[in-house]
């Protein structure tokens, strides 16, 4: 929208050459971080207090199921969840702003922000009403996450300038790709892309502010290789893959990091709001589509490395408890695991948002030692 602006400052009489500035993809990505922030910050006790009056609280598992677990987050109990709504329509609202109406990357993310959202409320509504852990069944949620990852394949292979390169398959640390076709192995790719980092995402959303802490890590980073990877001069250099598109999502990824820190401002320890699944399941999506449309699918892996080892963690505590009938873990998702072995949970939560940190900057490490 304020893209638009700059082209008044065009013409025979131009209304003011301030508004040049409007045509940078850098000046708007960081308006957008800015306007999603204050939106969040401006009306989060708002949204909080409308969340507590309509007795949105988060369910907490009882101590049948799990007894020391039940004693560490009892007191959460009754914290208002769906807290994405927040978190995610800043995002939406900022991106809408400030970035470029006529850009197709643009409109394909905010369709998985909005989509993933209302899963993730669905599931939010039905666990608060029933006042249980359980909300919409985990084949449901699957299917609706397997259809998103559907309208992404087709979005790109029905594309004439966009489906050589999506059929592409880049690696870290390697210039040109290891497989220049995958066919119709695109769409498990695909689907292995934006399903993965949505569960990731949610497994880790555990403790006050884990995921939301992350989330503006590996968001912040993504801005980063969106921008490079839609500035012709930038790939060239770095010698990655160019999409013209993909440098727009520079201000939807700004975005998604300023609204994370304005929602953190809530969501910090003691959390007085939680995000639900509205949120987490938004993230993870959001942030497996833009990984798609910069050409930088496997180095999510890499840069949102906590959102991995939390999901492996969990993976290796099923296979292992199902085949051995033995845990590995005290507790999985691994953020569980050590607060039973004595860790405070903000000990847990800063020691995990560093570790974010060191993963983000091996994942822009990359760039270079290719």
């Amino acid at each position: 929208m304020m893209y638009y602006l700059f082209h008044l400052s065009q013409g025979p009489h131009p209304l003011s050459t301030g508004f040049n500035v409007f045509q940078y993809v850098s000046f708007r990505a960081v308006c957008a971080g800015i306007t999603a922030f204050l939106l969040c910050l401006v009306s989060g006790s708002w949204v909080i207090r409308k969340l507590t009056s309509l007795k949105f609280g988060q369910p907490i598992r009882t101590a049948e199921e799990v007894h020391r677990l039940h004693e560490l987050h009892g007191a959460k109990k009754g914290t208002p969840t769906m807290g994405g709504v927040l978190l995610m329509g800043s995002v939406v609202l900022s991106t809408l702003i400030w970035a470029r109406p006529d850009n197709s990357f643009i409109w394909l993310c905010l369709f998985t922000i909005v989509f993933t959202a209302g899963l993730g409320f669905a599931d939010d509504y039905l666990k608060v009403t029933k006042k249980k852990s359980d909300g919409v069944p985990g084949r449901v949620k699957l299917l609706c996450q397997f259809f998103l990852a559907a309208v992404v394949t087709a979005f790109f292979l029905t594309n004439p300038s966009l489906e050589i390169q999506a059929k592409e398959l880049y690696i870290p640390f390697f210039k040109e790709p290891i497989i220049a076709n995958l066919g119709w192995l695109t769409i498990l790719f695909f689907a292995l892309v934006v399903v993965g980092a949505s569960n990731a995402v949610n497994l880790t959303d555990g403790l006050d502010g884990l995921a939301t802490g992350c989330t503006v890590t590996v968001a912040t980073t993504y801005a980063i290789l969106a921008y490079a990877a839609g500035n012709v001069v930038v790939a060239t250099y770095l010698e990655l893959p160019y999409y013209q598109q993909s440098s727009e999502l520079t201000v939807l990824c700004t975005a998604l990091a300023g609204a994370g820190l304005g929602f953190l401002w809530f969501n910090c320890h003691p959390a007085r709001v939680f995000m639900g699944d509205t949120g987490s399941l938004s993230i993870g999506s959001t942030l497996g589509v833009v990984a798609i449309c910069c050409k930088q699918e496997l180095l999510l892996a890499v840069v949102g490395g906590i959102f991995v080892i939390e999901a492996v963690s969990v993976i290796v505590q099923v296979l292992s408890f199902k085949t051995r009938g033995k845990r590995v873990l005290l507790m999985a998702p691994l953020h569980h695991h050590f607060e039973l072995k004595g860790w405070k949970e903000n000990t847990v939560i800063v020691r995990f948002w560093i570790m974010s940190l060191m993963f983000a900057l091996l994942g822009l490490a990359t760039l270079k030692l290719r």
